[in-house]
């Protein structure tokens, strides 16, 4: 189930509540009790990779370089490119 969040305009009050994704948006405070409820537009909720299997090196075929110019792909090389030195 998502997270709303929601504000009363009369008092102020801000706060979350769980919510099922068909449910009507509450209007009554539970803080002051007055019927000034909106929900609010939230960010949205962010994924987090955490673990191996997520970066674009462990999907790589085995054998392929990464998308860096190196001395042996750069044109400048021989002429001492700082781009390619360590």
């Amino acid at each position: 189930m998502p997270t709303y969040e929601y504000e009363c305009s009369a008092c102020g009050h801000r706060f979350e509540l769980f919510q099922n994704v068909n449910d009507s948006p509450i209007r009554k405070c539970p803080k002051c009790q007055k019927w000034k409820v909106k929900r609010l537009i939230g960010m949205g909720a962010g994924i987090i990779f955490k673990g191996s299997g997520f970066y674009a090196t462990d999907y790589r075929k085995k054998g392929s370089s990464p998308n860096l110019k190196g001395p042996a792909s750069c044109s400048k090389a021989k002429e001492g490119c700082h781009a390619c030195q360590p």
